[in-house]
């Protein structure tokens, strides 16, 4: 993809020549905030990424860095998908221009990259514990710089924010946590907490509760027992005061602060630099502001491909997703079962876990960023019978893990575990790539694990799993659009771990895993144009195996190959290579798949072409394996 061909405008000239944005008046700091909003709108419409969420925060950034000395002083973001601005106004300003591409800069901080860069990380609810682990060593080292974590409102439904900020003012004094309140996440922020954030600007209301609870009390039993109201104002004031939860917590609480006035922000930030005890300042932003279209649909513009930047249109694909046959399938399904739920972790859209929404709301979950409640919340809902479907990227559905083996399958319970995304996550790189939920999951017992070859495939995969009722199961499916196959009329479940023999061959078996089936197509046309007789399994199924198939093929064939869009370690291929271990057999068996490094971010064909995952790459492997 060729950079974008934007030029360098002459506030931010200043920034990429390398000239400090702590030695702007305040005239040039507002005229460099719209540049930058100019330079990411044109820039990002080519090279795609996280548009809306650095909109939102050019002023906090810019604010940040005319107070904070980075390197010395550290500042995280929480996901850091927004640190864009931050990446400009630390010496990026060319590299911008490459950012999500091969060879590029990273879409997340990322400390390889640069000093600057404090913390890296693609996932939320990081920022707080790592800032406060910082600060402890600052503290220890007898230190003095600053450790600021920058946290979306979004991210305070993780739980590791929480138990962060109930630690934060036992374990140091300078601290400052910067609450980032757009109400949003990628989806719009849901439950108790964003309700909060919300009402902090409502700062009349635990005054008027207290007056009228004690007018209540005096009008059922006179003056002489307000004293015994008390609690009860107490209590009201927990619930109702704007600065209580974070007093309780012991922080001080500056806010709200309007998060697009730089010269507000900057006051603040100096003041909270002075304190001796940890500090939040409540900073309230605009998702996308200075571009219309994302302002109007922050969650498309939270994470998108190319778009054209005069409307904000994106191309729309001729076929469908994988994501949207999962949204569709279930939907149908759910009309039929009643007992069907559906739960995401702040993803309805990227799931597409808005279909069923739109058709039963009242059985649709959005449980915020909190992947472990999720799963959780669904092992409840399967002991009473119902039948919930979890529908996470692979990427986060790893911080449920420990619920999915401690509660869903060491109980039995029937927990319906879908994963998008498995597979490489090109552009946004090594924090997204969903590689290693083979290895994690197919060690435990009874889990049920299935990968679809293409969307036909998916669906009646969907049907298989409203059918398995004694125990916990999972499919995993790439990211993107399928393969352009008809979608069948009905649902029809498989029969569990059953593999599907695409073609007989004698010589060498290609048995694989999900979308790599297409590449397994290419892969025996080749071997057959060098004489090489060869056969194509779909295995469907990860776990269990299909071993009287995979016992045929080891005792026919000279050469098993198993091909999976996972790491080899551990993943499909291995489990392919200790049956036939057991089983006594010598049949050589080659693994193709990711290796064991962390991928970096680049285009899908780019990065098979490095790793050796393209059919030709393949088939010079697997001839120089049998000669």
């Amino acid at each position: 993809m060729t950079s974008p061909s934007y030029n360098v405008t002459p506030q931010l000239a200043r920034i990429a020549a390398g000239e400090s944005v702590r030695d702007f008046k305040l005239p040039e700091l507002k005229q460099l905030a719209d540049e930058i909003r100019e330079y990411l709108i044109e820039t990002l419409s080519v090279t795609g990424g996280h548009l809306a969420p650095n909109l939102g925060v050019v002023e906090l950034s810019i604010a940040l860095h005319r107070v904070l000395t980075t390197p010395r002083d550290k500042i995280l973001f929480d996901v850091s998908h927004q640190c864009y601005v931050h990446k400009l106004l630390t010496g990026r300003v060319e590299a911008m221009k490459g950012i999500r591409q091969f060879g590029g800069i990273s879409g997340f901080c990322k400390r390889s990259e640069s000093a600057h860069d404090a913390y890296g990380a693609g996932h939320a609810g990081t920022a707080l514990s790592a800032a406060l682990g910082m600060a402890v060593a600052r503290d220890l080292a007898g230190d003095d710089y600053q450790v600021a974590a920058v946290v979306g409102d979004g991210a305070f439904t993780c739980g590791t924010t929480l138990e962060a900020l109930n630690n934060i003012a036992t374990n140091t004094k300078k601290f400052i946590l910067i609450l980032n309140d757009n109400d949003w996440s990628i989806d719009k922020n849901v439950g108790a907490l964003a309700r909060y954030f919300a009402s902090l600007q409502e700062t009349s209301a635990y005054s008027w509760l207290r007056d009228k609870s004690i007018r209540f009390i005096e009008s059922l039993a006179g003056k002489g027992v307000r004293d015994q109201a008390s609690k009860l104002v107490t209590a009201a004031k927990a619930v109702f005061n704007p600065l209580s939860f974070f007093r309780e917590m012991g922080l001080h609480y500056y806010g709200p602060i309007d998060g697009h006035d730089i010269a507000r922000l900057e006051k603040v930030l100096r003041i909270a630099v002075r304190h001796n005890e940890p500090v939040v300042l409540h900073v309230i932003t605009r998702k996308g502001k200075g571009y219309e279209p994302a302002m109007q649909n922050p969650t498309k513009f939270h994470g998108v491909g190319q778009y054209n930047v005069a409307d904000g249109a994106t191309k729309t694909g001729q076929r469908i997703t994988y994501s949207e046959v999962f949204g569709q399938t279930l939907a149908r399904l759910a009309e039929d079962d009643p007992a069907i739920t559906a739960i995401t972790a702040a993803m309805p859209s990227g799931t597409k876990l808005e279909i069923f929404r739109t058709q039963f709301p009242k059985r649709f979950f959005d449980v915020g960023i909190a992947e472990e409640h999720a799963a959780l919340f669904a092992c409840g809902q399967a002991t009473q019978g119902l039948k919930p479907y979890v529908g996470i990227y692979s990427t986060f559905m790893q911080r449920a893990v420990d619920m999915i083996h401690h509660d869903a399958a060491l109980q039995q319970l029937p927990v319906r575990f879908c994963m998008d995304r498995a597979g490489l996550s090109p552009d946004d790189g090594p924090t997204h790539h969903g590689l290693y939920d083979i290895s994690m999951l197919r060690c435990i017992p009874d889990i049920i694990m299935m990968q679809p070859a293409n969307e036909a495939e998916f669906v009646h995969m969907l049907a298989t799993m409203n059918g398995i009722n004694h125990c916990p199961s999972a499919i995993r499916y790439p990211r993107g659009y399928g393969e352009g196959v008809e979608l069948p009329q009905e649902p029809t479940p498989l029969p569990l771990g059953k593999a599907e023999v695409i073609a007989d061959g004698a010589t060498v078996a290609l048995v694989a895993l999900g979308n790599m089936n297409s590449v397994a197509a290419q892969v025996r046309e080749k071997l057959a144009a060098h004489g090489i007789d060869c056969a194509h399994v779909n295995a469907r199924f990860i776990k269990p195996l299909d071993e009287k198939c995979l016992a045929r093929y080891a005792a026919q064939c000279k050469l098993l190959v198993t091909l999976e869009d996972h790491t080899v370690v551990g993943g499909f291929g291995s489990a392919v290579q200790e049956f036939l271990m057991r089983s006594g057999s010598h049949t050589p068996v080659l693994t193709i798949g990711w290796p064991d490094v962390f991928v970096e971010h680049g285009t899908l064909e780019l990065l098979r072409a490095k790793h050796g995952l393209t059919p030709e790459a393949i088939t010079s492997a697997i001839l120089q394996k049998i000669n």
